[in-house]
């Protein structure tokens, strides 16, 4: 885990709400992620555009994705936040 890139990752508004969803239910497909942004946030965001927040999120090992089928899974991880607070907190 590289920190640097756990805090490029949380630095952006719309990956912090994209981590919140994930933290709710730990495993959702692009579209379901999607939908709750535009419902619960009204976020108006375009497939492609998140699509780029995720892979900046996979980058930073926050978010994972496995194929299932025909959909891809999104899979929320918190270890680098924890190891990140550790590192200060302990």
């Amino acid at each position: 885990m590289h920190i640097d890139l756990v805090f490029k990752a949380l630095a952006d508004p719309t990956r912090r709400l994209i981590l919140d969803e994930l933290s709710e239910r730990k495993e959702q497909t692009l579209y379901e992620l999607m939908a709750r942004l535009i419902m619960r946030h009204e976020v108006a965001i375009s497939r492609q555009a998140i699509a780029k927040h995720i892979n900046v999120l996979e980058k930073a090992g926050l978010v994972s994705s496995e194929k299932r089928g025909k959909y891809r899974l999104l899979i929320f991880n918190d270890e680098p936040i924890k190891s990140v607070m550790n590192r200060w907190l302990k």
